[in-house]
């Protein structure tokens, strides 16, 4: 089975990236045309294109659009401005270590091309394009990888899953909802249980809009709910994303992340993180040194139109939070799935 429906939320069409506007799903499908830096910059600020490496893909695009927009000849001064477009963009989501990966390699890009600036803006965007190849490639394979680690068990497997981490969070495909994907198309999911995931609900808008659209049969709960699924043995495993791990396994995912582990120890279900190696930083040793976005208080008192909550209220709204490693059956990555004290051994199979 393969799927008739094929989500790309990053493409490059003719002189220009289209982007899948992800805050107007599911009611809406709008597609966003970006052929400047500034606006691509703005687009990732405002959660337009989100997921880690969906928004690596997006930075690298950006590099490109910088690029082609710097008005100068002489090879010194393009890199120097150059320079000024990737802070621009790395100034847009601290968490997402992609959307740092990205930039660094296209700079890396840059650099090395002995040439003329014609010639580093066509490496550029050639490596823009490769990144975007890559990573639909390395969720594929990491669909294969959780495969192969997921419970084993008579029936079909009923499978738990935060936030959105599906072809919309990646070039597509997806990574944990790319490891369901491989199960529903090997024939070995019954059902996904997806989070609402609070504050911005990308599990009740995104993940049950992609598994409708694709006929996985999607049951969506409150992210209260999930630790009574599990009571109830309704729940054989739980998967999720991540937007930074640290070289200890540690790792940062949407808000809501590290409970859903805790209570998934307390009730001996696997929780596995599915991610590319890209997001392994290893130069950060745990988890503690992981930055964590706090966004606008308006995701928190406000539904849409309606606000929730009576005036005088003070507000706490971080993005992400850190679940320990030690709450980690395994991490799966394009290149196998390791516990997460190994994944060191990752960087030989490079």
């Amino acid at each position: 089975m393969t799927s008739s429906n094929q989500i790309y939320p990053v493409l490059w069409h003719h002189d220009k990236v289209s982007l899948i506007d992800q805050t107007r799903l599911p009611n809406e499908y709008e597609v966003v045309e970006i052929s400047r830096c500034e606006d691509m910059a703005q687009a990732i600020r405002t959660m337009i294109v989100r997921g880690a490496p969906a928004i690596g893909v997006a930075a690298a695009y950006g590099m490109y659009l910088g690029a082609r927009d710097i008005q100068t000849s002489d090879r010194d001064s393009f890199l120097k401005e150059l320079e000024s477009v990737a802070n621009l963009l790395r100034q847009t989501r601290p968490t997402a270590v992609n959307l740092f990966w990205a930039i660094s390699r296209m700079l890396k890009t840059a650099y090395e091309t002995i040439g003329t600036v014609e010639e580093i803006r066509a490496n550029l965007f050639k490596t823009a394009q490769e990144i975007h190849s890559e990573d639909l490639q390395t969720c594929k394979a990491i669909g294969a990888n959780g495969l192969a680690v997921l419970p084993s068990k008579p029936d079909k497997l009923t499978i738990l899953t935060h936030c959105n981490t599906g072809s919309l969070a990646t070039a597509g495909y997806g990574t944990a909802l790319g490891v369901i994907r491989s199960a529903w198309y090997g024939g070995r999911l019954a059902r996904v249980y997806a989070d609402e995931t609070r504050p911005r609900l990308q599990g009740a808008k995104l993940t049950a809009w992609e598994c409708v659209q694709e006929g996985i049969p999607v049951t969506l709960i409150t992210d209260s709910m999930a630790a009574h699924c599990m009571k109830q043995g309704l729940i054989d495993a739980a998967i999720v994303g991540a937007d930074r791990i640290a070289a200890n396994g540690d790792t940062a995912n949407k808000i809501g992340t590290y409970s859903l582990a805790v209570v998934a120890k307390m009730h001996n279900v696997p929780f596995f993180v599915a991610a590319p190696l890209s997001t392994i930083d290893f130069d950060l040793p745990n988890g503690d040194s992981i930055p964590i976005e706090e966004r606008h208080p308006s995701e928190i008192y406000r539904i849409g139109e309606t606000t929730i909550c009576p005036g005088g209220v003070e507000f706490y709204n971080p993005a992400f939070d850190v679940t320990n490693a030690e709450l980690i059956t395994a991490i799966i990555t394009e290149k196998g799935a390791v516990k997460p004290g190994e994944l060191s051994s990752l960087l030989a199979r490079r």
